[in-house]
């Protein structure tokens, strides 16, 4: 421990109130919004809404700090519109000693593998308020916690800088699309249409049994962790197989090859990767289509672009099959329709992309190490 800090338990420098038990029929189409743990992992998800009244102890507003403790685990400053606290959240008072509020929350986030350690249930996974209470943090002085915050959130500010530019090159690649090719839907330039089964082979994995699933190997990818992998966030996999499952598949032929797509179709769909020549995975069937044998009228960088055309989506996932999870079948995928513009301008398409695609390996780089030595401050300041 540092000179002069001191430890205390994260009940001893706050309270945490978890949120309102609200029933699902009580949700209605207007009213006050509910902070469910998907509003904190995505700012973009939905909200569910309550018109009555609940206490003030769980109404919050932007600047908040709230702590998921159950499903997900997670620190975060509200920046969304006054709101009603779901339950599985805490709502931080900071009635109870000197502390600063973005201090606490680099602690909590400091501690979510500790937390991790200690949660309880089958289906869902919970830290229960006793063991929160008694997690312990360092606490220095005001001044150096607010030091501390300075540093931490400089280079927070930095990888937010980056994120921003990766999101504005991807939005640059998507106007060049409508730019060269048009709205793919309305399909006003006159491209030929075909059916994508027309054009690829489309199909799935072999299926992977449960039971040959390890600990180690070659990468199993579920859709979540292709989507990683697609964003460059991670490249694990949540399971694996043996390397000699995986020369059994190769030798049937059933591994994609090098420019081969596969595109997500559960859950969240039509996230497309473009298989490498050093790729080395296997993937869920059912979860995930895919494109092969492409007939040459088609780059695979042209399919890319359309699957990441808002418009396309939008479209595709009007004919999707709806039950509690959205799912696109192989037969819906081959009989979609698809605009082929003239083969060599899909070659300047590429060309320009590979230029992006350039930049952002740079930027996405730079990005790694900052987030690298966010986590080695991390490190040196809580641990």
């Amino acid at each position: 421990m540092k000179e002069g800090w001191e430890y205390k338990k994260l009940g001893e420098v706050a309270t945490y109130i978890n949120g309102f038990a609200f029933k699902p029929e009580q949700w209605v189409s207007e009213g006050t919004p509910i902070i469910r743990i998907q509003n904190l992992n995505n700012p973009d998800a939905p909200y569910n809404y309550y018109d009555g009244e609940v206490p003030e102890k769980v109404k919050v507003v932007k600047g908040d700090l709230l702590i998921s403790w159950s499903a997900s685990l997670g620190a975060y400053i509200w920046d969304g519109p006054d709101a009603f606290l779901n339950q599985h959240i805490f709502k931080v008072f900071f009635d109870k000693t000197d502390i600063d509020k973005m201090y606490l929350k680099y602690a909590v986030t400091s501690k979510l593998n500790d937390m991790l350690d200690k949660v309880h249930g089958a289906t869902m996974k919970h830290i229960v308020k006793k063991d929160f209470d008694n997690i312990p943090i360092f606490c220095p002085s005001l001044e150096d916690q607010q030091s501390i915050v300075s540093e931490l959130d400089l280079i927070n500010e930095l990888i937010a800088k980056k994120k921003a530019q990766l999101k504005d090159l991807d939005s640059l690649a998507q106007s060049l699309f409508y730019e060269m090719f048009g709205d793919p839907v309305e399909n006003e330039k006159g491209w030929e249409v075909k059916k994508l089964g027309e054009t690829f082979k489309v199909t799935s994995s072999k299926r992977v049994m449960q039971e040959e699933w390890t600990d180690e190997g070659v990468p199993f990818y579920k859709v979540s962790d292709l989507i990683n992998v697609i964003s460059h966030s991670s490249t694990d996999a949540s399971v694996y197989i043996s390397e000699q499952k995986y020369q059994e598949l190769l030798e049937c032929n059933a591994v994609p090859k090098e420019f081969d797509i596969l595109v997500t179709a559960r859950g969240t769909i039509g996230k497309c990767y473009v298989i490498s020549r050093n790729d080395r995975f296997y993937f869920q069937d059912g979860m995930i289509t895919w494109l092969t044998e492409n007939n040459g009228s088609v780059l695979p960088c042209y399919i890319v672009g359309l699957f990441n055309s808002a418009r396309f989506i939008e479209n595709l996932c009007s004919s999707v099959n709806q039950s509690t999870v959205a799912y696109l079948s192989i037969k819906q995928l081959s009989s979609k329709h698809v605009p082929l513009p003239p083969l060599p301008l899909q070659q300047t398409f590429a060309s320009r992309i590979e230029a992006i695609e350039e930049e952002k390996q740079k930027i996405q780089s730079s990005l790694q190490d900052l987030e690298t030595l966010l986590a080695a401050r991390m490190q040196y300041w809580f641990e």
